[in-house]
């Protein structure tokens, strides 16, 4: 499991490194689950990023070509040979059909940018606040277009995590099935450091925190020392979760 933290600025970025972090996500809370940050703001994370080091850029919920061609261009700054992940996300677009067009779409735009650019589908949990397709189908429709993967996330941030509208079990099925069609699986969902030892057997690849990472939550800003407490904890939890499938 890589250990996925986000900041929200480039002053974040050293103490997410020192503290373990596998991925720096660039995304900015205020603006929700998936709130992008500025042109200038990315460009700022990306040259404190070693360039062997993964990424990824939170670029919104998107409804439209228009709004999709617009995320994208943003990324043109970016000029990395490590691979970097844009999550893109769908609430208020209920249409599989809609969702299946925009990820070709993504899919295509990255291909014609960079290889390394890889498009990573975020589903929500609270699918009724979202307003939006089902995870399973959001799955479907990242496989048929060719995603890297998918995400799971909560879309609505009032304290409530991931596993207050999932249960383990529906979650162990959605990774289980996402894996089964070559997709890389994410977790994420206002997630502490006491849920990493359940979903270590679960096997996702990549676990994503923000609140978790921070001295005063999601709005605060990241520590070192709490980002090496959770690398500790995905440690822990993986060697636990080898030993026990030995």
């Amino acid at each position: 499991m890589r250990l996925l933290v986000s900041v929200r600025s480039a002053d974040e970025v050293e103490a997410a490194l020192t503290g373990g972090a596998d991925i720096i996500d660039a995304k900015e809370p205020a603006r929700g689950a998936l709130g992008a940050v500025s042109a200038t703001t990315l460009s700022e994370i990306s040259r404190r990023v070693p360039a062997n080091r993964l990424m990824s850029v939170a670029l919104g919920d998107l409804a439209t070509d228009s709004e999709l061609a617009a995320a994208f261009a943003v990324t043109e700054i970016l000029s990395r040979p490590a691979p970097t992940f844009l999550k893109l996300g769908f609430a208020g677009i209920q249409s599989r059909e809609v969702v299946s067009s925009l990820l070709s779409t993504a899919v295509r735009l990255a291909s014609l940018r960079r290889p390394q650019l890889q498009v990573i589908a975020v589903a929500y949990a609270d699918t009724s606040q979202a307003r939006s397709l089902g995870p399973h189908l959001i799955s479907s429709a990242a496989h048929a277009a060719g995603a890297a993967g998918v995400l799971i996330d909560t879309y609505i941030k009032d304290g409530r995590n991931l596993f207050q509208w999932w249960s383990p079990e529906v979650l162990a099925t959605w990774i289980l099935d996402a894996r089964r069609v070559g997709l890389m699986t994410g977790v994420a969902g206002s997630l502490s450091a006491q849920d990493v030892g359940g979903l270590a057997p679960m096997l996702p690849d990549v676990l994503g925190f923000r609140g978790a990472a921070c001295d005063t939550g999601r709005s605060g800003r990241v520590s070192a020392r709490r980002v090496a407490f959770l690398r500790s904890q995905v440690n822990l939890s993986v060697r636990g979760a080898l030993a026990g499938s030995a």
